[in-house]
């Protein structure tokens, strides 16, 4: 049997090695660049979202026909626009989305569906309410004023169904999954359920003396976007600098041994020198 051989970079020629180095470099810029540009992409979308909120979350409050008319969608450069509505809740109809983040524990948000004037139904996240001490549901849910009322609400597009499937009891839904409330409602409501968008509570008149805690405004941190996108061209950069010194190191260590060499060939012609003088005495 032969022996197996093994190859290291050192028995490649030098030229093949660098180019291999320099290959090696060029395909982790390549892979920084997409990541860099990937979190650019990002930055620009929060830069949006931020911009539309800004513009948008402490505007006048109109009618809601202004902002989606009977039969329409929400525009989604109309988000976090207040509206203003007036009619009555349909407080037989309430909701719990549970798994809520708020206060430190999984937290519910209380929907009720709100029927306008004309007869439209806007869906109303009117806060959130804790789990109970000794017990997941909430040990009390504040009742919504009774009468007509007239609330001012941030729209919202609703969400998406869980990826992972998950349920939840009756009276409550797992997301604000629009569709899905019309569904878990009474069918009166559910069919005049406006499904592109809901509205996040901001106050009503009468309030009642007690409601939900009150929702966070959206967060105005722009997230570490731009700086994880600048990391990556550092890297990029890095990448190079290191393959640099590698290559550097490499001619520092073979000028070191071709000198180590030659001093070593002018000992032996120096001892050689010094035999022959002596034999020849």
């Amino acid at each position: 049997m032969s022996a197996r051989r093994e190859v290291s970079m050192q028995a490649l020629p030098r030229a093949g090695r660098w180019a291999i180095y320099v290959s090696l470099a060029v395909v982790f810029a390549i892979a920084c660049a997409f990541l860099s540009n990937w979190q650019f992409t990002r930055n620009e979308e929060r830069s949006a979202q931020l911009a539309l909120v800004e513009a948008n979350y402490d505007a006048t409050p109109v009618p809601l026909d202004e902002l989606i008319p009977a039969g329409g969608q929400l525009d989604p450069g109309d988000q976090w626009h207040p509206v203003r509505l007036v009619g009555e809740y349909v407080a037989d109809d309430q909701l719990l989305v549970r798994n809520r983040p708020h206060g430190g524990t999984s937290a519910f948000e209380v929907l009720v569906p709100f029927r306008l004037s004309d007869g439209r139904v806007l869906l109303i996240d009117r806060g959130w309410v804790a789990p109970g001490d000794d017990q997941p549901e909430p040990e009390a849910v504040p009742a919504p004023p009774e009468g007509q009322v007239t609330v001012i609400a941030r729209l919202k597009p609703g969400e998406q169904l869980p990826s992972s499937g998950r349920t939840a009891p009756a009276g409550q839904v797992p997301t604000i999954h629009l569709p899905l409330v019309a569904e878990s409602v009474s069918a009166d409501a559910g069919e005049a359920l406006e499904v592109s968008a809901y509205g996040v509570m901001a106050s009503e008149d009468p309030a009642p003396a007690t409601v939900p805690q009150s929702l966070e405004s959206p967060s105005e941190d722009p997230g570490p976007h731009l700086s994880y996108a600048i990391q990556w061209i550092l890297f990029a950069v890095m990448g190079f600098v290191f393959i640099g010194y590698v290559i550097r190191t490499e001619r520092r260590h073979r000028r070191e041994d071709a000198e180590e060499s030659s001093r070593r060939r002018d000992r032996d012609a120096q001892d050689e020198d010094a035999l022959l003088d002596a034999a020849g005495r």
